[in-house]
């Protein structure tokens, strides 16, 4: 699997790990709130803002009724009707501009996740450094195809998705020019649980796919992101807002500012951990070689008088003789005298 660079970001094991601030609707329909949002992500050490572009039109009809309205009394949205919620929560195109501005400004990389064709032109005209295709329009293989024509990297959640759905989705992309992909795994429900978020996926996607793979995170708290990392995830995108009391469409399952920032921390930790297979002491471990146990004169010993438990014992420093050889001094006889705190050696051990 190849490594490749998202603007000036490198992606791939080598590198620590992308991370991906989500804004989806947390704005509140507020561009003042979406710009602090912006400023809150770059402050708490995000790599990226990811914004979701559509409109109410070109997700659905305006029918409040049927399958057109959400009955599910365990989902977060119950109660209206997708009109009316992907009116709530899409962010205005007109204010893509100065939000991806704002971004930049403060060292964030900035794109979007296009819902159809029309979002994909308008992404272009802002010059979009990779694009991200949802879990829910994983399997819209024209949109994948149009997506992968502009040549940009693409991030794919696999939400829902089998293998033989991600297959003919990973298929499409190469076939239309995507050169540089990632997988990430997710788990489509809102908010997750660590229980159903299955991270033991991911080196399984990389091995399916020869791709980079990572997270889509909808649980709560950075724990499931953390041990993505463990597990190989070289991208982890998280929904962000400033405060989940400020309320919003997904802002029951977002983290807050300190909340990213501890993301940003412990997932480089966990990347910079993960290391290579070691055995032995490492160059940093060479002085702790000195406080290992080892074989000292523990009162003065006279020349000819024998090693006894009495007069030597396994201690600290380790610059004697390794515990394991005691057997094989005591009861031998000492070739001079040795006072007390002499490390012992093979020369005075007659």
């Amino acid at each position: 699997m190849s490594h490749f660079k998202i603007g000036s970001r490198s992606i791939g094991p080598d590198a620590p790990p992308f991370i991906i601030a989500e804004m989806s609707g947390n704005h509140n329909q507020s561009l003042d709130q979406a710009l602090r949002i912006v400023e809150a992500a770059a402050k708490a050490g995000a790599h990226a803002l990811k914004l979701q572009t559509y409109t109410a039109d070109t997700m659905t009809l305006d029918i409040a009724e049927g399958e057109f309205f959400i009955k599910d009394p365990n989902s977060l949205w119950a109660g209206t009707s997708l009109y009316a919620l992907y009116q709530q929560a899409h962010t205005p195109w007109e204010w893509h501009a100065p939000i991806f501005e704002r971004a930049k400004a403060l060292g964030l990389l900035a794109f979007s996740t296009p819902f159809d064709e029309t979002a994909v032109d308008f992404l272009e005209t802002l010059d979009v450094p990779a694009y991200k295709i949802a879990s829910f329009e994983n399997t819209d293989i024209p949109l994948i195809r149009k997506v992968a024509a502009t040549g940009k990297p693409m991030i794919i959640s696999t939400g829902m998705a089998s293998i033989a759905e991600l297959d003919e989705s990973v298929r499409a992309a190469r076939a239309a020019g995507c050169k540089d992909l990632v997988l990430l795994k997710c788990t489509s429900t809102y908010p997750a649980t660590p229980a159903n978020s299955h991270i033991r996926t991911i080196p399984h996607l990389a091995g399916l796919f020869n791709c980079q793979v990572g997270l889509s995170d909808h649980t709560m708290g950075v724990g499931v992101s953390v041990a993505a990392v463990a597990m190989g995830a070289t991208v982890i995108e998280k929904h962000f807002t400033l405060d989940r009391a400020d309320g919003g469409v997904d802002a029951s399952f977002s983290l807050e500012p300190a909340e990213m920032a501890s993301l940003v921390v412990e997932t480089e930790r966990a990347w910079a951990g993960m290391g290579h297979v070691q055995y032995g002491a490492t160059e940093a471990e060479q002085k702790s070689l000195q406080y290992r146990r080892s074989l000292y004169v523990v009162r003065d010993i006279a020349e000819g008088e024998a090693f006894s438990a009495d007069n030597i014992r396994a201690i600290r420093p380790g610059l004697g003789l390794a515990p394991k050889h005691i057997d094989a001094v005591l009861g031998r006889k000492a070739r001079h005298a040795l006072k007390r705190g002499t490390a012992l050696n093979w020369e005075v051990v007659g």
